[in-house]
């Protein structure tokens, strides 16, 4: 008995030495951080639960704005001519209310976009994962994350002066502004937030499911197609409805390059 009580309290006297610089008194202060952190703790989420409902009262208060000062709309025009309307001319002397083109035209152009972006989005993020080397990664990666950055309008002005003019000559058309534009254009802005969510997702695939698939005689094209690709898939397609939804949520850019005008596209 007394052997295991001289054990144990050699073990205690090593576990004190095990961190130098400490001695009694931080023992006997270490506990007060508890207390502390707790606070802190709740101070950061009910900060953050105010803020979040902030963001929600923000937005309800927009829309109730909006339906306010638009709801005259459906009683004077009707909520089928409305939706299915085809002329959109609000300023003119006889208004017209139609947002059938909007949306149409909306709808066209994120698709062809979409069709565009993410085969190259994919493609990318397969490559900065898991083909580069770290030079090009460490070069490639921050540059189209940097991308993401660039406003709207910047992407709207070189499209204006350089895409619609190469549009117009190459398709001998007498304006480059078309559904065409505003695809590429789109295309373009949402190329870098999909490559960006997708490498990450395709980074966080378990080293296991490549050496799994590798010792199995797998080559490194048919592990990527079979096993990386597949793992990776919910954040590929979270991804891809984040580009989509930049695509949706941009105006002034499509705006430029389509020329302002709420009709359906040929």
């Amino acid at each position: 008995m007394a052997k295991k009580c001289g054990t144990r309290a050699r073990f205690q006297d090593f576990r004190w030495l095990r961190d130098p610089g400490e001695g009694a008194s931080s023992a006997i202060d270490r506990p007060s951080a508890g207390p502390n952190r707790r606070f802190v703790d709740q101070v950061t989420g009910k900060l953050l639960f105010f803020v979040a409902l902030f963001a929600i009262v923000t937005v309800l208060f927009i829309i109730v704005f909006l339906l306010r000062d638009g709801y005259q709309v459906f009683f004077e025009v009707g909520i089928w001519n409305f939706l299915a309307g085809q002329d959109w001319n609000p300023a003119g002397r006889h208004p017209a209310y139609g947002v059938l083109p909007l949306i149409t035209g909306t709808v066209l152009v994120t698709a062809l976009a979409m069709v565009i972006a993410v085969p190259l989005s994919i493609g990318s993020a397969i490559f900065i994962a898991e083909i580069a080397g770290p030079r090009i990664k460490t070069v490639v990666k921050p540059a189209i994350e940097l991308l993401a950055g660039i406003p709207s309008v910047v992407y709207g002005f070189f499209g204006l002066i350089l895409l619609t003019d190469w549009i117009r000559i190459a398709f001998d058309q007498p304006s480059g502004s078309s559904w065409l534009a505003g695809s590429i254009l789109l295309a373009i802005m949402a190329i870098p937030t999909i490559t960006s969510v997708a490498e990450d997702a395709i980074s966080s695939v378990p080293r296991e499911f490549r050496e799994g698939s590798l010792a199995l005689g797998a080559n490194h094209w048919q592990t990527i197609k079979n096993v990386i690709v597949p793992g990776a898939l919910s954040g590929i397609s979270a991804a891809v409805i984040l580009g989509m939804g930049r695509a949706i949520g941009e105006t002034m850019a499509v705006l430029m390059v389509t020329g302002n005008a709420a009709v359906i596209p040929d």
